[in-house]
């Protein structure tokens, strides 16, 4: 039984269906920014009154929304959120999924070993991830490409997809990490998604308060915002390392606590 493939089969129309989610927001997106562009009107004069907070809410900070790469960039943070709760759900779904189907005994009755097991679903989220990311990089690529009338953003563009693909694979080993030590594996999907929900929270407080900007290292949505990435000198090594660290620190938990774990069948 090869479990890796048995894996990306049972995930196949999940992956189809957020891959077709994040094309139409990309759509959506860009067909917004052509009718703010055709209205005559700059973006920018439209939202300068909206309040700090609002702006810091909803992304707007302080992109210049008036060009395509200033509006992909506040695209951009949906798109983020989009890939890592879909990260975040596979990650813990995966590993918590022989439980909560009750199919543990029927595959660890197999010859392969608890560690050759979670190989092969880590690799299959993987796989999902890649596709996920893929999407998003395709569709962003070919539609800013429509509406461009200025320099070509593309590496922009696929530096931004190299930074979600970061976070995506940290906030999949969250999910695992969760799964694998949790007594009840099937509530750890919701609660990578709180963590998930609660960092992205603590990036908005932080850009509403100068003086908690210490805190921007505890929430991954800081690490790579679109401004510092596209116009801000690329990715920054600092958040590249910590989040490598905490991935492969939560890549250990998740091995050693579900080889260690009873199961419950």
């Amino acid at each position: 039984m090869n479990i890796y493939l048995k894996e990306l089969k049972s995930h196949r129309k999940s992956i189809i269906f957020w891959s077709i989610g994040v094309f139409l927001m990309v759509v959506s997106g860009m067909t917004k920014y052509d009718a703010y562009s055709s209205s005559g009107q700059s973006i920018n004069d439209l939202l300068k009154d909206m309040p700090k907070s609002m702006r810091a809410v909803f992304g707007f900070s302080d992109l210049d929304l008036s060009k395509v790469s200033g509006y992909y960039g506040m695209l951009f943070i949906y798109l983020l959120l989009m890939a890592t709760i879909h990260a975040a759900m596979l990650g813990a779904t995966i590993i918590a999924k022989e439980e909560r189907d009750k199919t543990s005994e029927f595959l660890f009755v197999k010859p392969v070993s608890r560690s050759t097991v979670i190989t092969a679903k880590l690799l299959a989220a993987l796989t999902n991830i890649i596709i996920f990311n893929l999407a998003t990089w395709i569709s962003s690529i070919a539609l800013i490409a429509k509406y461009n009338e200025g320099k070509a953003v593309n590496g922009d563009i696929t530096l931004l997809m190299v930074s979600m693909f970061i976070l995506q694979l940290l906030f999949m080993v969250i999910g695992s990490a969760l799964a694998s030590v949790k007594k009840r594996p099937k509530t750890a999907a919701s609660i990578a998604t709180g963590i998930l929900l609660l960092t992205y929270l603590l990036s908005i407080a932080v850009d509403l308060n100068e003086n908690i900007d210490g805190l921007k290292y505890l929430t991954p949505f800081k690490y790579f915002e679109a401004k510092n990435v596209m116009f801000g000198g690329g990715l920054d090594p600092v958040f590249v390392v910590i989040s490598l660290i905490l991935t492969a620190l939560l890549t250990v938990v998740t091995y050693v606590f579900y080889k260690k774990r009873d199961l419950n069948v």
